[in-house]
């Protein structure tokens, strides 16, 4: 297993050009391995256990080789699936949104759902951040450009007229991978960022943040898709019974957390660390995780599309929900 450097999301040519050298290649025949990808957050949560736990391998049975890509952000997951890289994945709305029209709706589809809530905007220690209100003139951090938290960051200046600089606006809207902001958050060169969790709790405990907003008060109900599974549609179309066996190992991992947190928490917190080459997640960081955070597999649908409304209305797409019409196939529709 490898943290992924292929460097940062590129919203127009970039991608273009490595979807165009992936469809150069003759399609997926019967694979004799699939490469999951996934990162290491808590909203990924599924995808951590059933890798911990040999959920993935154990679905697809010894024929099949399991390889493991771990990515710090959605964007870059993106581009390894346009180069052929990535087989199964699990990332953000944002960039599989981005990813499907950008490749005209070829290179992948969502096949179900991981993970609902679990992101939230936090303040760095002694500011006066109370609402997205008060980030006019502030340093605020996501982990990429074009990643869910972004959009929902840029829907939310958006709303009350604010808006980044790169659009003319006075909130400086910087990219950073998620343990950097720790460490910024630390050094106080940041003034607030926008994270998934465990990242959220852990700048919380470990750099004295506040919470400013858990994004699922912005929500109807409180519920929106943080991650979904996406898999690349020519190894679907080639290998249909290993994509039906790796969701009924996600599936299973869902309901093995739900069942019992603290037990996956402990399985999770070990493979983060792993992962990353740190620590294990201490209780009040895998508690403040679970707490924001709903690992689920039910539908929301409505949540996925209205971040590809949000996009458009950001200029990342050209397209709306319109665009859409064969982006979700998962088994819950």
């Amino acid at each position: 297993m490898r943290i992924s450097s292929l460097g940062l999301w590129s919203l127009a040519g970039c991608c273009l050009a490595l979807f165009s050298a992936a469809c150069s290649k003759p399609a997926s025949t019967k694979a004799d391995k699939v490469r999951i990808a996934y990162l290491p957050n808590i909203t990924h949560a599924a995808a951590l256990h059933a890798a911990a736990t040999g959920g993935f391998q154990k679905s697809v049975g010894g024929a099949i080789k399991v390889e493991e890509r771990v990515f710090t952000a959605g964007p870059a997951e993106i581009e390894a699936l346009f180069a052929g890289e990535v087989d199964f994945g699990y990332i953000g709305p944002g960039p599989a949104i981005n990813g499907y029209i950008k490749s005209n709706g070829q290179a992948l589809e969502i096949i179900d759902v991981a993970a609902s809530g679990g992101a939230s905007l936090i303040a760095a220690k002694g500011q006066s951040i109370k609402s997205v209100n008060d980030l006019a003139g502030k340093r605020v951090a996501v982990p990429q450009t074009g990643g869910t938290q972004d959009i929902s960051l840029r829907h939310a200046l958006k709303e009350i007229g604010l808006s980044g600089k790169d659009k003319g606006g006075t909130v400086d809207i910087v990219q950073y991978a998620p343990a950097d902001v720790l460490d910024l958050f630390r050094r106080g060169e940041l003034d607030a960022a926008w994270l998934p969790e465990p990242w959220v709790s852990r700048v919380i405990k470990d750099a004295g943040a506040t919470l400013v907003t858990d994004e699922r008060t912005l929500w109807p109900g409180g519920k929106f898709a943080t991650a979904v599974v996406i898999v690349r549609k020519d190894f679907a179309k080639a290998n249909p019974d290993i994509v039906a066996k790796l969701l009924t190992a996600h599936r299973a991992s869902v309901d093995a957390i739900n069942a019992d947190k603290k037990s996956a928490g402990d399985v999770i917190s070990k493979q983060i660390a792993k992962l990353s080459q740190g620590k294990t997640l201490s209780p009040d960081v895998l508690n403040g995780s679970f707490s924001r955070t709903d690992i689920t597999y039910e539908a929301l649908d409505e949540s996925i599309l209205t971040f590809a409304d949000w996009a458009k209305e950001l200029g990342y797409l050209k397209k709306g929900r319109d665009g859409f019409g064969g982006l979700i196939q998962h088994g819950n529709q």
